[in-house]
């Protein structure tokens, strides 16, 4: 059975706090549909629940869109010749380093400044719920997400692209949603953004604008879907409004059984929640001082396996290595579904074989494989790096990053944000959700900005230097994370105080 956390749940750190125990009894925005754990009743899946998951896995869509569409939209020849001539002038050079063609710090910049802005956003965004609700920050998100579409696809120059990336970041960082369930929409739209790019690539000098344009799509379907379903019962009932937190009960459900029981208990555990004071204070105390760690290293370590990167560069490294423009699109492609398969495999196979091996099977798998590839460009590359490599040698490269990206898939994808749902107890569960959310994008940003250059610096050290991340990662799981597989939440700490560890921060805390 998939983990209950796979759900498109949609309720941010800032309406997470109130549900308590009740988190493990809903999904689809808060909801509970034809579960009757804990004693809660049973219900229909109607059109309120369908509309929801249906915003929540455009959020996704979003995300991995803009994933994918920067890696391939930055090897277009029309799009280059408009914004970066010099790194156009690099491919031209026959005496070009393969690793440095596309060391720019302003074509990097048109990658990694969504994230920095999604970082800012994220954290506003926690207080505009609070006092607005999710559905108006959804159609926040989504309506500066939309615009900032519309400036990318219109850009006339480097300033007009920047920012359009930036109103994506904060359209990203009020609609995020990290969930093991939004992880596998954010792989179905690094695929639909691939797929769209070897398109558009072939359509003439306006086919760059088209790839950035296409993501108003989802931007818009989100709009339009948060405008039609209530908000969340949660925030509802946070926000003081009783009826309408009843009326979306009953919206969700299609029917009324108990519904004056679960109303109650939501009221139970808002009031619970506004009665713990300064959270972000609290997650420092010396008994949380495990989920705090867990909160900060689990999402930076997600990025430091380089997957990221490539998500955002995959067309770049491809056709750095030897793939023509259009095949370079095709790999990214290819490894794009590859991860989204292994997304699919890790939904079924977390609950039965449990969260330490899949994150240290994925992350020796990895190991290997970086290991692999840099052995490979070094081999055939060298330092100088003056000659792309073979077309046999390109594809080699590509089923070792396929195998790669599968390995990160089933472990380090998902389970980066399954974690933190499982561990964090009502007290610090916003603090701790927002640290996590802040980290990943804190740390996506410095990487998507650094790693072209990087790559010019390293050459082949480069996948050397994710491999050493990926084996102290791996060694950290190892020894510092337990096994969350099964466990209540409310008898979380008990795995706490077992810890060969975290027992000397936890004993006599509950």
């Amino acid at each position: 059975m998939m983990d209950h956390y796979y759900f498109h749940q949609i309720a941010t750190p800032a309406e997470e706090d109130s549900f308590g125990r009740e988190e493990e009894r809903m999904a689809g925005g808060g909801y509970l549909v034809n579960s009757n754990i804990d004693g809660g009743t049973s219900g229909r899946i109607t059109l309120s629940v369908i509309i929801t998951c249906v915003v929540a896995a455009s959020g996704g869509l979003i995300f991995g869109y803009d994933i994918g569409i920067s890696g391939g939209v930055t090897t277009m020849e029309p799009f280059l010749r408009k914004f970066f001539p010099s790194v156009l002038r690099k491919m031209e050079d026959t005496k070009r380093n393969t690793y440095c063609v596309y060391d720019s710090q302003v074509l990097t910049a048109f990658t990694s400044s969504l994230y920095l802005a999604g970082l800012v956003s994220s954290l506003v965004a926690s207080h505009i719920t609070r006092s607005m609700g999710r559905k108006a920050t959804m159609v926040l998100g989504g309506c500066t997400f939309f615009i900032g579409t519309n400036v990318n696809a219109a850009a006339m120059n480097v300033a007009m692209l920047i920012l359009g990336r930036v109103l994506l970041g904060f359209g990203v960082g009020f609609t995020n949603q990290f969930t093991s369930g939004f992880q596998f929409f954010i792989g179905v739209g690094v695929v639909v953004a691939n797929v769209v790019n070897y398109r558009t690539a072939q359509i003439g000098s306006w086919g760059w604008r088209l790839s950035l344009g296409l993501a108003a799509a989802p931007a818009a379907l989100m709009t339009i879907g948060a405008l039609l379903v209530s908000d969340t019962p949660s925030s509802l009932v946070e926000r003081g409004k009783f009826e309408e937190a009843k009326k979306s009960l009953l919206q969700a459900r299609g029917l009324d059984i108990d519904l004056e029981y679960e109303l109650n208990e939501l009221i139970k555990a808002s009031e619970l929640s506004k009665s713990i004071n300064e959270p972000f204070t609290t997650i420092f105390r010396r008994e949380y001082r495990p989920h705090l760690v867990m909160a900060v290293l689990i999402p930076a370590f997600q990025q430091l396996a380089g997957i990221s990167v490539i998500a955002f560069y995959a067309p770049v490294l491809f056709q750095s290595v030897g793939f023509g423009s259009n095949s370079a699109l095709i790999a990214a492609v290819i490894l794009g579904v590859v991860n989204l398969g292994s997304i699919v495999i890790s939904m079924f196979i977390v609950d039965r074989f449990g969260r330490r091996v899949l994150f240290m099977q994925g992350g020796t798998q990895m190991i290997v494989l970086q290991v692999a590839i840099a052995c490979l460009l070094g081999a055939k590359l060298g330092v100088s790096g003056d000659q792309p490599l073979s077309k046999n040698y390109a594809i080699l490269v590509l089923v070792m990053m396929c195998i790669y990206a599968a390995g990160f898939g089933w472990s380090w994808g998902p389970l980066t944000w399954v974690i933190p749902s499982e561990i964090f107890p009502m007290k610090i569960r916003p603090a701790g959700q927002s640290i996590s959310i802040a980290v990943n994008f804190a740390t996506t940003f410095v990487l998507a900005q650094t790693f072209l250059t990087m790559l010019c610096h390293f050459k082949y050290g480069a996948f050397l230097f994710y491999a050493g991340w990926i084996t102290v990662m791996t060694t950290f799981v190892a020894l510092f994370l337990p096994e969350t597989k099964g466990i209540p939440l409310e008898a979380m700490h008990i795995v706490w105080k077992k810890h060969w560890y975290w027992r000397r921060f936890v004993e006599g805390k509950q």
